[in-house]
């Protein structure tokens, strides 16, 4: 299987730590209070546990590798469970489980279902910047 590069961004102003490298940096207060996970968060992570630890197509390595690849706005700008599902959709593609065209597809058949049953569907893509893979699906 395929596996590209590590290609860790540094943060700026932070004599070379990494992007996702920001103990001790104020970034506010933490919300500690207990909250439940949003339907599609359980999914994601169901998702990760099928795929790394039942089918073993990749390693926690592997999703930890591609979060850490993204640089400063697009960690800083993504939540916690977004981070995991845009590795996750850049790992299949790594991993050659599927193209970045079949993938296509079967999301734009998922919307147009979501629609017809009068379920909110939001616009927009989520950006390929962050795969290290090419626009062929090469890694």
């Amino acid at each position: 299987m395929p596996t590209p590069d590590k290609r860790n961004e540094t943060r700026a102003g932070t004599d070379g730590r990494t992007v996702q490298d920001i103990g001790g940096m104020d970034f506010g207060p933490i919300d500690m209070s207990e909250h439940d996970l949003a339907h599609w968060e359980k999914r994601v992570d169901a998702m990760i546990v099928l795929l790394n630890t039942k089918r073993h197509v990749f390693t926690t390595d592997a999703l930890r590798r591609v979060i850490e690849s993204y640089n400063e706005q697009q960690y800083d700008a993504t939540a916690y469970y977004e981070k995991w599902v845009r590795a996750l959709r850049n790992l299949v593609i790594e991993q050659e489980l599927i193209t970045r065209d079949e993938l296509a597809q079967k999301l734009k058949e998922a919307a147009q279902q979501f629609e017809a049953s009068g379920r909110a569907v939001a616009a927009g893509e989520v950006p390929w910047d962050d795969t290290g893979v090419d626009e062929g699906g090469r890694s």
